[in-house]
């Protein structure tokens, strides 16, 4: 049985009784509990409970009742997505033993169509990292070489999808953490338009930049997802109504015709020369296609990291103050501590990068620095979605490598956060700005490690985007994953 296929061709398969959905479960996690030694994507599995899933919906099939758009189609979540009854830790020792009360929204939606959850995978602590390093649960390795990240902070979904241990995953993106490990693991990976997917039970890291997102090995997989998950939530009254919009129709609609801004500031210089090398391809095969390719300047993205990593980490110093082990947490005995000093101490256990990011955040919030760092981070996010709207006056869609290097190895840059940080330049404007961006696979490079190609769209233009990433996907045909 090909573990490989696509979710369009497991759904055609299951419904023509090709295959059984407790077939394909059963050889899922055969294939999880064989690599997961190598790649170590998940945290925790559910397995009994989506082989029982797995029979009831293979019943429902045979009697011929109603069954969800998904077909039991094995999907894994991020572990910072609440699922009711499975553990949510955020690969923090602060969450170790949460078991979620509820399902997120996403998650509700999912399991209305008949998907089920095989297990939640990795990710960096509180999604805070580009690598799947920091993790109380230990690193997610690459699945293209074990011995290289998958990219993060949602190294596992990527990992997951990558490795044939499921076909679709969701992960969360504040600034890259789908497209990283999408572009590292020679997967597809959306970020949505800030609002167009619900946040409800999504453990906040930072709430006006982060979005839930897809993973999956092919385009029209995460439009599929996205008709699913997207549209108004009454329980984040950030999100919007998106009805009209069928994501899945009209995906060959092609790029002849559009206009292709290449991003100056992501396509010059500090790119590694393959990843320089594949843009250049990947602009010459849209030309091919029809597209008119143009160079767009933006300019405030020179200072985009600043400006993320100030305005990120503010709002994570904020969010995370609520975890003081008194509530939930891990097993620590309070005897003998006064209050401050117990709070203090059980803090003590958030990961470097979770500690680095909250020290950082308090101060630029604290008296004489809020207008010197936040305020100004803040005006440059104002300038980049200024020049973002005025380019999207000029062309329909943008294009820049995904991540400007290659894949690197296991602890190469885990001491060294600065240079982890600038690996996010060309992910973060989505964020800053709200706007859509996917990841595209498009290269494998010589030394066997995948190169992605991002391009972004206009507020909620999905549809335009995905038609954008289709076209440049069928153009490219890729090797598979060796592991």
């Amino acid at each position: 049985m090909n573990l490989g296929i696509s979710a369009t061709e497991f759904i055609a398969q299951v419904k023509a009784g090709m295959i059984s959905v407790e077939e394909f479960l059963a050889q899922t996690f055969e294939r999880i509990k064989k690599i997961e030694p190598q790649i170590h994507a998940f945290i925790t599995l559910n397995e009994n409970v989506a082989m029982v899933q797995a029979k009831d919906i293979d019943k429902k099939i045979k009697a011929k009742e109603k069954v969800g758009a998904f077909f039991g189609m094995p999907i894994s979540v991020k572990d910072n997505i609440c699922v009711e009854g499975l553990r949510t830790t955020c690969a923090s020792k602060m969450l170790d033993n949460f078991v979620s009360p509820y399902d997120a929204t996403v998650i509700t939606k999912l399991k209305s169509e008949d998907s089920i959850i095989v297990g939640k995978v990795n990710l960096d602590e509180f999604a805070m990292g580009s690598t799947t390093e920091f993790s109380y649960f230990g690193p997610t390795r690459n699945p293209w070489n074990t011995e290289y990240v998958p990219g993060g902070s949602s190294g596992g979904s990527g990992a997951s999808v990558s490795s044939m241990e499921c076909i679709i995953s969701l992960g969360s993106d504040t600034g890259g953490s789908v497209r990283s490990p999408a572009s590292f693991c020679s997967v597809v990976g959306l970020k949505p338009t800030y609002g167009l997917v619900s946040r409800y039970g999504l453990i906040s890291y930072s709430n006006s930049i982060e979005q839930i997102g897809p993973i999956a090995r092919r385009v029209e997989d995460i439009a599929l997802v996205l008709d699913i998950i997207s549209g108004e939530d009454p329980r984040d009254n950030t999100t919007v109504s998106n009805k009209t919009v069928g994501y899945a129709k009209d995906l060959n609609a092609g790029v002849s015709g559009k206009k292709i801004g290449i991003i100056k500031q992501m396509t010059g210089e500090g790119l590694d020369k393959e990843v320089s090398s594949a843009t250049n391809k990947a602009i010459s095969k849209l030309q091919s296609l029809g597209a008119q390719c143009i160079e767009i300047s933006l300019d405030a993205v020179e200072h985009s990291v600043e400006a993320y990593y100030t305005i990120a980490s503010a709002e994570a110093s904020s969010n995370l103050a609520r975890y003081d082990n008194i509530r939930y947490g891990f097993d620590y005995s309070n005897e003998g501590f006064e209050f401050k000093a117990y709070i203090s101490k059980v803090r003590s256990n958030f990961g470097p990068e979770v500690t680095r990011r909250m020290l950082l955040g308090a101060f630029v919030l604290s008296a004489g620095y809020y207008g010197k760092y936040y305020l100004k981070a803040q005006k440059v996010r104002t300038m980049i979605k200024s020049q973002i709207d005025d380019a999207f006056k000029k062309v329909d869609l943008l294009l820049c490598p995904t991540m400007p290097i290659l894949p690197f190895k296991i602890g190469e840059k885990v001491d060294d956060p600065l240079k982890l940080y600038l690996s996010d330049i060309n992910t973060i404007t989505a964020n800053l700005s709200g706007i859509p961006a996917i990841s595209v696979p498009f290269e494998i490079s010589n030394s066997g490690l995948p190169i992605g190609i991002q391009l972004l769209a206009n507020s909620f233009e999905e549809k335009k985007l995905l038609q954008g990433a289709y076209a440049l996907q069928e153009s490219t045909k890729l090797q598979e994953v060796p592991i």
